[in-house]
């Protein structure tokens, strides 16, 4: 199948006159996730991992993704004609590098790319790399899937209802006020938001456009005076049309954005070319663009009070469902049947029964034994092991409360564990507690606290590609910048009223993976002469597994964060279960040693 889609492909390259065409993994918000409607790098190569980049020639093909998806991408490519080109692996070539050699010879030196689905900044680049490489062109305005995807499916048409202030805990004529003022700091009279689930914030509303991210398909345009959401009216409930009204946002149709910013009315238009898409930026008819960081993100990220209360609400919810879960787990597991797919099903079966579940935050992986160290895997009816009572079990899940998204991983031993499993679970461990106990400055940035959760690990020559931590939304999407925790430098700095993940891991392929994930509030801490300083409120509350511990591993203060945190998770969920699973609760979190 996929052979046959690369052919109609060359087919309308050379109708076209086009070396080559690029498909990244976006749509015309630079999404993560996308809607199916824009899925084209996912149809025409067969990878359905969340990052990637699939370029095709006329007579070779590529797929450039990161070290999550190496595993899983190297068994989706097999037999499609796709080389996988592992990012940030020495010996691996860029795009533009790949692209020079493979054309050296060609008459024809344009390659393609959909600029609607394109960063302005990402097009920008790509353009002077590839005219270094022999002078190869890009052209921005043809789709070759609008032809050769004959069932592409629509774009989505899910309704659009209103966030209630009682989970928002600010309204939008506030949120605009402080969006406006951020705009005026960087001496722009208006901005282009394209971020979806920015647009989401900002208007207290929310859809089901993207898969497990409550957005809709939409852009926002603000002036000084105006504001105007770009939408299908149909999607829009008789009670969203009611708060757009309320808070003065006018609505116009989706299609019309393009017109709209040729006659955009202001002096000067902000426009964050990591977002916006190239298209539309060229589009836009104003005396000065402000190129620069939407300040959207970082407003959003900083937790209002209602919305930190609505993450305690929605994690203590969501780690009954989990305390049932794994007090059903190892009883299922030694009767026999369970699979992958069976314990994943059963799960959200748990926590749809949580009162305002909307649904699952992300696929849940659930990953036995060597199936783990695929860090991205997703079980399949093909692909799913049958659980025994010995190995270790991943388990990588969250969900979709309207006060508040939930992430967590924990790793479990069904049985029987083998010394270099417990050996590894515990310097994992090592550096998920590690990460915890840290008290930092205010402004400190992500990448400055990276090294405390790898110390243990590095220690011992073990190291993850994948990052430490991540922003995770308010009833939005799972994954929330623009703060983070990796190795890589992400200058964006933390500050109280944050949300960030604490996920270090090890992956050994065709063996085991582990991974221990909590999901963490910025909290003040004191005040000194240095400044501010800050640490963590662990806001998920479920055991972590001590069967794999190797307890002498362990520092004094590390044993006494995990008893005092398993103290915590009993007394904030026992009142919540039956006595069988206060039974089991009770064992889970006793004290360590």
């Amino acid at each position: 199948m996929i052979k046959e889609r690369l052919a109609a492909l060359r087919e309308e390259m050379r109708r076209e006159h086009l070396a080559a065409y690029i498909f990244p993994t976006t749509d015309p918000h630079n999404s993560e996730y996308t809607a199916n409607h824009w899925k084209g790098r996912e149809w025409i190569s067969g990878f359905n991992g969340s990052a990637g980049t699939a370029v095709v020639t006329l007579h070779s093909a590529a797929l450039w993704t990161d070290s999550r998806y190496f595993i899983a991408a190297r068994q989706q490519l097999e037999g499609t004609g796709y080389q996988l080109m592992r990012l940030k692996t020495e010996g691996t070539p860029t795009i533009a590098e790949w692209l020079g050699k493979e054309l050296a010879d060609n008459d024809d030196k344009e390659v393609g790319i959909d600029g609607m689905t394109s960063t302005a900044n990402y097009v920008e680049e790509l353009i002077s790399s590839l005219r270094q490489q022999g002078g190869l062109t890009l052209r921005t305005n043809f789709d070759p899937l609008t032809r050769i995807w004959t069932n592409r499916p629509p774009i989505p048409m899910a309704p659009i209802i209103p966030q209630p202030l009682e989970y928002a805990g600010e309204d939008t004529v506030s949120k605009l006020k402080r969006i406006r003022k951020a705009l005026r700091e960087k001496h722009a009279d208006g901005m282009l938001m394209a971020a979806l689930d920015d647009i989401a914030w900002t208007l207290n509303l929310r859809g089901n456009d993207v898969h497990c991210n409550p957005v809709f398909i939409a852009y926002l345009l603000i002036t000084t005076q105006r504001a105007t959401l770009f939408v299908h009216e149909g999607k829009l409930t008789a009670e969203a049309s009611a708060c757009l009204r309320d808070s003065n946002i006018d609505t116009a149709p989706y299609a019309t954005i393009k017109e709209a910013l040729k006659q955009y009315p202001e002096y000067n238009i902000l426009a964050d070319p990591d977002e916006v898409n190239y298209t539309l930026m060229q589009a836009i008819h104003a005396q000065q663009i402000v190129k620069s960081e939407s300040p959207v993100p970082t407003l959003k990220a900083i937790k209002n009070k209602t919305e930190q209360q609505g993450f305690r609400n929605a994690m203590l919810r969501d780690g009954v469902a989990l305390a049932k879960f794994l007090c059903w787990l190892k009883p299922a597991v030694e009767a026999g049947g369970q699979t992958e797919m069976t314990i994943d099903e059963h799960l959200t079966a748990l926590r749809a029964e949580q009162p305002l579940f909307q649904g699952l935050s992300f696929d849940t992986i659930a990953a036995y034994e060597e199936h783990g160290a695929i860090v991205h895997y997703e079980a399949t009816t093909e692909t799913a092991s049958t659980l025994k009572p010995q190995g270790l079990l991943l388990i990588d899940s969250g969900a979709q409360y309207q006060d508040g998204t939930t992430d967590i991983t924990r790793t479990i031993a069904l049985g029987p564990v083998t010394e270099e499993q417990r050996r590894i679970y515990t310097l994992v461990l090592k550096g998920h507690i590690q990460l915890q106990l840290l008290c930092f400055p205010d402004g400190a940035s992500g990448t400055q606290l990276d090294a405390i959760a790898r110390r243990d690990l590095w220690s011992e020559g073990l190291n993850f590609l994948h990052g430490t931590g991540h922003g995770v939304g308010s009833y939005l999407n799972v994954h929330e910048g623009p703060h983070q925790i990796r190795m890589e430098y992400r200058p964006a700095p933390l500050h109280a009223g944050m949300t960030i993940t604490d996920e270090p891991g090890i992956y050994l392929e065709g063996k085991f993976g582990v991974r221990i994930e909590n999901t963490l509030l910025i909290q003040p801490y004191t005040e000194t002469a240095f400044g501010r300083f800050l640490r963590f409120e662990t806001l998920t509350l479920c055991p972590i597994d001590k069967a794999p511990i190797m307890p002498e591993l362990l520092t004094p203060a590390e044993v006494l964060w995990l008893d005092d945190y398993h103290n915590t998770v009993y007394q904030k969920l026992s009142p919540h279960l039956n006595e069988a699973e206060r039974q089991w609760l009770r064992e889970a979190t006793s004290p360590l040693i």
